[in-house]
């Protein structure tokens, strides 16, 4: 496709991605981008901004609003991540965010893949389409778990990866090419070690209700069960920041709004944040994210 061909595709699947959340009652939210504090991720570094910082995700807005009482919120913005530069990143870039109270994260993997396939339908009339001279099929998908994926392309199983600290490097090398490669995947249940914003699951404590979306070997989006604990957010947030201090990344102050507001109750619900931009090289065909963004 051409650069103009491509940028109407993105328009297209901007208006059937939203249809899709109007239609399960979501509401379209818009937050700020420049925030007093981002939360404390141990390998993604914010922007500093006059006194403030750029978001890298609408995160913490939008589950303040979740604690205000919202039920089913989205919103498709501009995110920010310092000194991302590559095919399949920019330093700005377009985020799509999305929270459902009530909704497991399995429900939210669910409602993500219908909403695919859905736009699928709508842009092309079918659901099966080539992506880099590969055959995909947006129409179906499926689940595996890090364990087995590490298992079954690394050799190794994900907890003795995490524990000898070689994950990060298989997971890069060996198991995310492989994931997606017929169909939309998720890599669920993630090792507690690395569960982020996310809750611990009830069924194995080892594993966190975590979730990422793949698509021929690229990831497209990441999702939490929501952690509600207050007590356990801040004492993740406080382990992040000693480890963003020994590596040498900016320093953040307390993102006291996001958890203050966690403390007074936030309801059990999933959230998800996709890289739009991702999702369009896949529905343009395109190999890097020059080719569907304008610059």
């Amino acid at each position: 496709m051409s650069h103009l061909s491509n940028l109407k595709t993105r328009s297209a699947l901007l208006q059937a991605l939203r249809e899709a959340f109007y239609f399960e009652g979501f509401l379209e939210v818009a937050t700020a981008t420049k925030i007093p504090a981002p939360a404390p991720e141990e390998y993604i570094e914010s922007v500093p901004c006059a006194g403030g910082f750029l978001r890298t995700s609408p995160e913490l807005a939008m589950k303040r609003m979740l604690c205000a009482g919202m039920e089913r919120i989205f919103q498709i913005g501009p995110a920010f991540r310092a000194e991302e530069l590559g095919r399949k990143h920019r330093e700005e870039f377009t985020i799509m965010e999305y929270y459902a109270v009530k909704w497991s994260y399995r429900e939210l993997a669910e409602f993500t893949a219908q909403m695919i396939k859905s736009a699928a339908e709508k842009l092309f009339g079918k659901t099966v389409i080539s992506y880099q001279g590969n055959t995909v099929d947006l129409g179906r998908h499926s689940f595996i778990t890090v364990d087995e994926a590490f298992r079954k392309y690394a050799g190794v199983s994900a907890f003795e990866a995490d524990s000898d600290g070689s994950f990060d490097e298989l997971m890069v090398l060996k198991v995310e090419p492989e994931l997606g490669k017929e169909c939309p995947e998720f890599l669920i249940d993630y090792p507690a070690a690395r569960a982020s914003l996310s809750r611990l699951s009830s069924a194995d404590k080892r594993v966190a209700e975590r979730w990422e979306l793949y698509i021929r070997g690229m990831e497209l989006g990441n999702a939490f069960g929501e952690l509600t604990d207050a007590a356990e957010q801040r004492r993740r947030f406080a382990e992040a920041l000693k480890f963003r201090a020994e590596q040498g990344m900016l320093a953040y102050p307390e993102a006291t709004d996001f958890l203050e507001a966690l403390e007074k109750g936030m309801p059990e619900s999933s959230g998800c944040a996709i890289g739009f931009d991702r999702l369009c090289m896949i529905f343009c065909d395109s190999y890097d994210i020059a080719e569907v963004i304008f610059e």
